[in-house]
């Protein structure tokens, strides 16, 4: 597989699940998701700048606009704003450089493979659908599944334990600190890309490691397990 060069992984042994994110993690889709979300909040909060909208996502669109907007009747408005503006359309979003590469590979491995996403089921199941990407993973656990949200690890916990594996035999990678956060509260393993942007030490810190781009993630996560694959499949 043919990846931009990142950090020196350390090999790891005894891992049976790796878990992504969607957004920014396997998708390249959150130009889209932001300018949509950006469009839905303009009448109600035009102060709201596209950093300040990313550092609030991580949930179903519903409760992201009721917690900015603070009024039912508008984030109901902002809903139906963010649904006109093409949220889910599938052709707007691509995957990564390297994506399908890295799924097939360890997917083939026998290793689990799961999404952690905030983005809601609906449109989730139409993304994943658009690019064939639903034979790849064994779970998914979507925004609106539970009552809670990242970076509460609840929906981390439910996936381990959907897979009856242990937090130290599995890898997260995801894009935004509520990623970190979840994971290290759930003792997961996380890889964090920052796509160029600042990221606060107290993030980083928890990070298992810190990468620049999807591509450069798989990349680590190729390399951190290779050969692990004949160990998992001897053990099925």
């Amino acid at each position: 597989m043919s990846t931009p060069s990142a950090p020196a992984p350390e090999r790891l042994t005894g891992i049976r699940a790796v878990i992504f994110d969607l957004d920014g993690t396997l998708l390249d889709s959150m130009p889209l998701v932001i300018q949509a979300f950006a469009h839905a909040l303009a009448p109600f909060r035009p102060d709201l700048d596209m950093a300040g909208i990313f550092q609030r996502l991580g949930g179903p669109p519903e409760r992201t606009f009721l917690d900015i907007i603070g009024d039912k009747a508008k984030a109901d408005e902002a809903m139906r704003r963010l649904e006109s503006f093409g949220f889910e359309n599938g052709s707007l979003v691509q995957p990564f450089d390297g994506m399908r590469n890295l799924m097939e590979m360890l997917h083939a491995s026998g290793l689990h493979l799961a999404i952690w996403t905030g983005r809601d089921r609906r449109t989730t199941e139409s993304l994943l659908t658009a690019h064939n990407l639903t034979g790849f993973f064994t779970t998914v656990v979507c925004g609106d599944d539970l009552p809670t949200h990242k970076p509460h690890p609840g929906g981390l916990r439910e996936i381990l334990s959907r897979l009856a594996v242990q937090p130290h035999e599995a890898i997260y990678s995801g894009d935004a600190d509520a990623d970190v956060l979840g994971g290290a509260e759930a003792g997961v393993r996380t890889v964090l890309i920052h796509h160029g942007r600042e990221v606060e030490t107290s993030i980083t810190t928890r990070a298992w490691h810190v990468v620049g781009t999807p591509p450069q993630a798989y990349a680590l996560i190729a390399a951190t397990l290779e050969g692990i694959a004949s160990n998992v499949v001897a053990r099925t």
